[in-house]
């Protein structure tokens, strides 16, 4: 009876702001992450095709290295939540130099990449999707990287979101 009543009392727009905070991006993108990974293995070898497989293969092997360089140069200032954390720097330094978000490009060029390896059109969608919605994450990061470092706009003028030469 009392989950009810806190049912009731929930708006549309408390649940907006929910999926919007920083706690709704996490979980989100870990249900998108195992979407590809489960469909890609699931729903699998739905066209044959060597070249398919080796330039998954490529992709993911790119994406795992862009991965490593970020993670290694961001330090103790990685989080998964849009938000900085207290006391972090700006990053401008290493893959940060070509890419301002190497993480979340190593997520997506992983996930085309599991796709393509196992052929499968349903984790291509996903990782579509996910594509979209790490677009959408990084903005929002954007946001508040450019409300906590007064330099993060000439820095995001001359660096690529993603894709080096790109976007």
């Amino acid at each position: 009876m009392q989950l009810a009543a806190v049912e009731s009392r929930a708006s549309h727009a408390d649940l907006v702001k929910i999926g919007l905070s920083s706690n709704g991006w996490v979980p989100l993108q870990s249900v998108l992450m195992l979407a590809v990974v489960g469909l890609g293995v699931g729903v699998r070898g739905q066209w044959q095709s060597e070249t398919s497989f080796l330039i998954g293969a490529l992709l993911f092997t790119v994406a795992a290295g862009i991965g490593i360089a970020g993670v290694r140069k961001l330090g103790a200032n990685r989080t998964a939540r849009p938000e900085p954390k207290p006391g972090s720097e700006l990053i401008q330094h290493g893959i940060y130099r070509h890419l301002r978000h190497p993480l979340y490009a190593s997520v997506i060029l992983a996930g085309f990449g599991w796709a393509l390896l196992w052929q499968s059109a349903p984790a291509l969608a996903a990782a579509m999707v996910q594509a979209v919605f790490f677009d959408a994450k990084a903005r929002r990061e954007e946001r508040l990287l450019s409300e906590k470092f007064s330099e993060y706009a000439a820095y995001s003028a001359k660096t690529k979101r993603f894709l080096l030469w790109v976007y």
